[in-house]
């Protein structure tokens, strides 16, 4: 097959070129692609999760305590975080062996955008809660194949000195898509429906210019030949035999955790915590300032971090930086510190999104199975954003207040700065 893209030009003698070691740097063009991809994902990703779903499940509910709303979130999140678990690591590993002359990630990343969009339009015709959440469960399985194929491609062809400023092109268009999403679902549509639209075919044209980019097919003769018990014995990776693999999954299982329960719960917080009156807009300034510190966080640090050769100390640092954030609204539950937090929180969660994927791809036990060791790793990004939400609803309940969500949140981003302490390999 003759690459559409000449700076990508596959090896013409290598028999292990899908799976040996990449060296060569990857072009603008080829990040260009890769950032555009990412921002339809996210855009079409965070927007549900922090304005349309909570705001659909309350509209069908009109429940006469707000915390059954919250609850019902959490719910429905947790129960799509069972089923990110089976196809995370599934889906990566089957991309792992496919030979298809198009590459072992292309297909899948058409699979995978096609069933997140279609997910995204039939969400949002639903009015009963079983069903809003049967077609959430359905958009994040489409996500998670989308995204296991995505990620496998920084290991596949990026090499390890440019891969803290790529990944860093894989969380800058979070915050950007967030923002975005939120304009466009606000301002340009009037109908919910309609919003999730929007964000369906947002994300299928902007996958489109990394789809022409070259994956490098694998040979038949490189194809791992496993049963189904195999496959399924391999998603245990023994952290015994693997110790840093195991010590980067669990540092970014506690930080994403944390994460989640200092922004999922963020509208409800403002409506229902401070009583804010203008919960939307404000919501929308919070994720600009946090949009902010995200970009320059991940693009200059990961870079930074390339530069260095350090990935640990970013990682510890940015960690500690969201662990502040979540303390000083837990504290001071006020609008005004909402937005320092919320900068704080950018800067620390930038830095950890593109450096600790840089730093994940390092600790990987085997180049043959890229795609399903790292969709075991980005369980440990898309689990904690599910079952976040529960968490909080969990906590709310109990107290009645967000406070103990918030001090949650910073207990949690803490220890996952002790726990990527412990790799040794990286420094």
């Amino acid at each position: 097959m003759t690459s559409l893209d000449p700076d990508l030009a596959p090896p013409t003698s290598a028999p292990l070129a899908a799976l040996a070691e990449p060296v060569r740097r990857v072009s603008g063009g080829w990040i260009a692609s890769f950032a555009t991809i990412w921002f339809g994902i996210w855009m079409a990703q965070l927007t549900p999760v922090q304005l349309l779903l909570p705001a659909q499940i309350d509209a069908v509910l009109h429940p006469e305590n707000w915390v059954d709303s919250v609850v019902a979130f959490g719910t429905i999140s947790g129960v799509a975080a069972i089923a990110t678990i089976v196809a995370y690591p599934l889906t990566g590993a089957l991309s792992d062996r496919t030979t298809s002359r198009f590459g072992r990630r292309r297909p899948w990343i058409v699979v995978g955008a096609v069933v997140f969009a279609l997910a995204l339009v039939v969400l949002g015709f639903q009015t009963e809660i079983w069903a809003i959440g049967a077609a959430w469960i359905a958009a994040s399985v489409g996500f998670c194949i989308l995204t296991a194929a995505l990620t496998a491609t920084i290991s596949d062809q990026v090499p390890v000195n440019q891969r803290g400023f790529v990944s860093g092109w894989m969380s800058a268009p979070q915050a950007v898509g967030i923002i975005v999403g939120l304009i466009l679902v606000t301002e340009l549509v009037t109908d919910a429906s309609l919003g999730y639209i929007l964000l369906a075919a947002v994300l299928l044209v902007l996958a489109v210019p990394f789809l022409t980019r070259h994956d490098q097919p694998l040979a038949a003769a490189e194809r791992t030949r496993v049963s189904a018990k195999g496959m399924l014995s391999s998603f245990w990776i023994s952290p015994r035999k693997h110790p840093d693999f195991g010590w980067t999954l669990l540092s970014r299982v506690l930080v994403s955790v944390g994460n989640a329960l200092g922004t999922s719960l963020l509208l409800y917080f403002l409506m229902f915590g401070l009583g804010d009156e203008n919960a939307e807009a404000d919501l929308i300034v919070l994720t600009l300032i946090y949009m902010v510190f995200v970009i320059i966080a991940s693009l200059f640090l990961g870079k930074l971090s390339d530069r260095l050769g350090r990935r640990k100390v970013f990682v510890f640092v940015a960690s500690g930086l969201q662990g502040v954030a979540a303390l000083l609204l837990a504290i001071f539950p006020d609008l005004t510190v909402a937005m320092v937090a919320a900068g704080l929180l950018g800067l620390g969660y930038g830095c950890f999104l593109s450096v600790d994927q840089a730093l994940a791809t390092q600790v990987l036990p085997d180049a043959a199975t890229r795609g399903k060791d790292l969709g075991i790793m980005n369980i440990a990004s898309a689990v904690p954003q599910a079952v976040g939400p529960l968490i909080g609803a969990a906590a709310v309940v109990a107290t009645g207040s967000f406070v103990l969500v918030f001090v949650l949140a910073a207990v949690f981003a803490f220890a996952g700065a002790f726990a990527v302490a412990r790799v040794r390999s990286v420094r």
